[in-house]
């Protein structure tokens, strides 16, 4: 069995596979959504390890079994073959065939085009406060709206600040009544549009604006959209949903996607992404990928 994709989800579903003695092999990309962190907290055991640090704990476990294989390499090309089998083709030029795919290709995330802020991901600007808001507490904190989610993401904010602003960016959508529910818990809005954002390094002290002021604060959340950056999708013929923050795949609650022998887990498949939801979500797609190879029927599907 091939997953692409070796970060959280990735690496689970493949520990569950060679669990079953059956050949898995994982191709990765190096190239995680959770990169620019420099810690995952939330994560039971591993509370504040690098990203980097667990995975690499999770390749050393699941490379102790002797059916499991790991290929560092760019999955480009894949299509069924005649016996209904998949042949994925690595950027090498590298080919391998498999019964069955998972997909855990991840997504990517589209940054706010703002000066300052995307050095500065994944250390001072975030989009999860539960992720790594309790790292930052204590200090102002800013939320750039980039949607209706904002409003939503702003409130909860005040679990972790008692200073907390939303920047408008001088968006037209904060109706009157908005912003007076906004104020009524406390939070200040600043309706002038971002010029950038100021500090020494990664670390963040302020929010310049285009009238050129500069309002103080030490953290920045911003919720993103992404996309899935891969051809593999669109290859295999997999059909995606739109969600609030972009499109994912579509997959039953065996995790199958709507091509038959495709499976898919992680951020590129849920609309809460979350490294321990990652990787239950590999757990799930591992297991089940493994019961279509067994049994023609699943009593779990629905």
């Amino acid at each position: 069995m091939i997953v692409i994709g070796g970060n959280f989800a990735g690496l689970s579903a493949a520990l569950q596979i060679a669990r079953t003695r059956r050949q898995v092999l994982v191709i990765d990309a190096g190239k995680p959504r959770n990169r620019f962190a420099e810690a995952s907290h939330g994560v039971l055991g591993h509370d504040g390890r690098s990203p980097e640090q667990i995975a690499q704990i999770g390749r050393e476990q699941l490379l102790a079994y002797p059916t499991a294989h790991f290929v560092e390499g760019k999955a480009i090309r894949t299509e069924r073959q005649q016996d209904e089998s998949f042949l994925v083709e690595l950027e090498s030029g590298i080919r391998y065939q498999s019964q069955r795919i998972i997909l855990a290709i991840g997504v990517v995330d589209h940054l706010p085009e703002i000066p300052g802020l995307a050095e500065r991901w994944g250390k001072t600007v975030n989009q999860c406060p539960y992720c790594h808001g309790y790292e930052l507490a204590g200090v102002s904190w800013g939320v750039l709206y980039t949607g209706e989610a904002s409003l939503h993401q702003v409130k909860l904010m005040l679990d972790w600040s008692d200073n907390v602003i939303l920047f408008s960016n001088g968006s037209d959508h904060l109706s009157a009544d908005i912003r007076t529910d906004l104020e009524s818990h406390g939070i200040t809005i600043e309706s002038t549009p971002v010029e950038s954002l100021v500090g020494e390094g990664e670390s963040l002290s302020g929010v310049k604006l285009k009238d050129q002021r500069t309002i103080p604060i030490k953290a920045l959340f911003v919720i993103t959209q992404s996309s899935i950056a891969s051809p593999l999708v669109s290859q295999l013929g997999c059909e995606l949903e739109d969600e609030a923050f972009g499109p994912m795949i579509k997959t039953s609650n065996l995790k199958e996607t709507t091509t038959a022998g495709v499976f898919a887990a992680g951020d590129v498949a849920r609309p809460f992404a979350n490294a321990t939801l990652a990787a239950a979500d590999g757990v799930l797609a591992g297991i089940f990928a493994h019961q279509s190879l067994v049994v023609s029927s699943n009593p779990y599907h629905r």
